[in-house]
């Protein structure tokens, strides 16, 4: 009887030890530890700014994936994608929190590569997006291919020119990796399949509406035979169209990156020949299910490409393009 009682209590032991187990086996609250669940966690998402009608695109995107996914984001940019110091002091205070993953579009590529560290010491795995950084810590880079979509606005200019003339490029950015692939890849473009195409200026306006403006009617008015023109980002194409406005140069061609009520009222208009837009939803998307599987220990890609489109007024309202175009 009492050698029963013994294994009885024994059996007891084992089997609250299996129930402990079992309890102690979900996920940790601690952000970054691989094959965690992710729900009820956080996504910091930091952006290059407010700015802009992209970024409130990314935003949207982010946040309808949080709520389907069951994570809590956050997102955040500063005043202008000129201030990579508020940024770095954005990424700062996210870090501080300790979310359980961290999604970066990099102002400055260099800038942000000590608080990169510090994540990835902290254990919280790191999402680039849009653009990417000097470092191998981010687990992927969600981005449009943005030198192949340049080289498609390069192909579309050429053509509406007929192959020749002098060109000009307006920039958002000498230190983005957006800001420089949009730039070569346009330039590259030219370079290579369009030898009567002379590109006479490239400037940096860092993608300011009225700096982009001065800087195209400087540009042509050095340049009065200039045929053609483009500005590599929402706030360069807007500005493009403002100075060609106001200097009354009908002859030069205007294309664009991004979109904005602007820009679809320009190439309606028949003021601007047309842009790549990309899907800034997806990209806020993305990057949060990339957020997801990188906390809960899946296996990712170093790229996850999002798709852009060339539009122009012979495809503006068409039902694939529309869903990707915003004001």
């Amino acid at each position: 009887m009492k050698k029963n009682r013994i294994w009885s209590l024994a059996a007891g032991i084992a089997a609250a030890s299996l129930l402990l187990t079992a309890c102690g086996s979900g996920g940790s609250s601690d952000g970054g530890t691989g094959g965690d669940d992710a729900k009820g966690k956080t996504v910091a998402i930091v952006s290059k700014g407010y700015q802009h009608q992209f970024w409130q695109a990314v935003k949207k995107g982010a946040e309808d994936k949080g709520k389907e996914l069951g994570v809590n984001v956050t997102f955040e940019g500063p005043d202008k994608e000129t201030n990579v110091d508020q940024q770095v002091t954005q990424l700062q205070g996210a870090l501080d929190k300790q979310p359980a993953a961290l999604g970066i579009a990099a102002l400055d590529s260099k800038a942000v590569i000590p608080l990169l560290d510090q994540a990835k010491s902290s254990n919280i795995p790191v999402i680039a997006f849009d653009s990417g950084v000097d470092s191998d810590i981010p687990v992927t880079t969600v981005a449009t291919d943005n030198k192949a979509a340049a080289a498609e606005v390069a192909k579309h200019l050429a053509e509406a020119i007929d192959h020749k003339g002098k060109i000009a490029v307006v920039t958002h950015s000498e230190t983005a990796v957006t800001g420089i692939d949009r730039r070569d890849g346009f330039v590259e473009y030219m370079k290579e399949n369009e030898p009567n195409i002379e590109i006479v200026a490239q400037q940096n306006a860092d993608g300011d509406q009225a700096k982009s403006a001065d800087t195209t009617k400087a540009i042509i008015q050095s340049n009065p035979d200039l045929v053609g023109i483009y500005g590599t980002n929402e706030g360069a194409a807007v500005g493009v169209l403002q100075g060609v406005k106001e200097l009354g140069d009908k002859k030069v061609k205007v294309v664009g990156f991004d979109s904005t009520k602007t820009q679809m009222d320009a190439i309606r208009g028949g003021t601007e020949l047309g842009a790549v837009t990309q899907d800034p939803i997806s990209i806020g998307a993305q990057t949060v299910q990339a957020a997801v599987d990188a906390i809960e220990g899946k296996d990712l890609k170093k790229t996850t490409p999002t798709g852009y489109y060339w539009y122009d007024k012979s495809n503006i309202d068409d039902e694939k393009i529309k869903p990707l175009l915003y004001e």
